[in-house]
Formats: structure tokens, C-alpha cells, sequence
């Protein structure tokens, strides 16, 4: 299909019966999100980045895809959409915000005698 973005890519993901995501390394794949957010449940590897976007009632995930396809095909695309819409850019800070904690304070500069 080549490149798409915008509208084009998101009907593109609303048209797929499933999504899969078929790395075993990447850190977090936000087209899984993009995916999701259109309905579209993900079927992926049990390795991080799925671990840390998936919950069971939107993706599916197996050491063979073929069999987290399979599952994937079953869920909810209403659950799928509503999952996706929740990650928002509001709640990406807020999420950032509260894993910060605040810096040690620096020492005193000594004072020259």
C-alpha cells in the first residue's frame, strides 16, 4: 500500500480485522495504539512494548502470531476503540508527571578560606 497517513492510514487500520504487530523488539509500538484507536484489536509476541500497551479484552498475544491472531479475532471492537482513545496526550504527561520524583539537592559550595 506505500505510505499512508491522516485519514488514508486510519481507514487503513478500521478496514483490517485484526492488527498484527509482528516485532519482538521494539520498545513500544505506538501503532499498536493507532490500531486500537480505531478498533482494531492487535495480536503480538508476549515481549515488552505489547506488555506494556495490551490488556486481554483488546490484544491477543502467543509465542506463535498465528495463534494470537486467532484470539485477536474474537475481541471487541467497541472495548478495542475505547481502550485506544484513553491514551491522549493529556494523559501521557500526566502519566509522566507521576513518575517523577524530585532531584537530590546539590551539596553547598565550599567557601574559600
Amino acid at each position: 500500500l506505500g505510505p499512508k497517513s491522516g485519514e488514508e492510514l486510519a481507514g487503513c487500520y478500521a478496514g483490517a480485522d485484526c492488527f498484527v504487530f509482528p516485532s519482538r523488539t521494539d520498545t513500544f509500538g505506538l501503532v499498536m495504539i493507532e490500531a486500537l484507536a480505531c478498533g482494531t484489536p492487535v495480536a503480538a509476541y508476549p515481549v515488552p512494548g505489547p506488555q506494556d500497551v495490551l490488556e486481554p479484552h483488546v490484544g491477543a498475544m502467543a509465542q506463535r502470531l498465528e495463534d494470537a491472531v486467532a484470539s485477536a479475532l474474537l475481541l471487541d471492537r467497541d472495548a478495542c476503540a475505547a481502550y485506544g482513545s484513553r491514551f491522549t496526550w493529556e494523559a501521557s504527561a500526566r502519566e509522566f508527571l507521576a513518575a517523577l520524583e524530585p532531584a537530590a539537592e546539590a551539596p553547598a559550595p565550599e567557601r574559600a578560606a
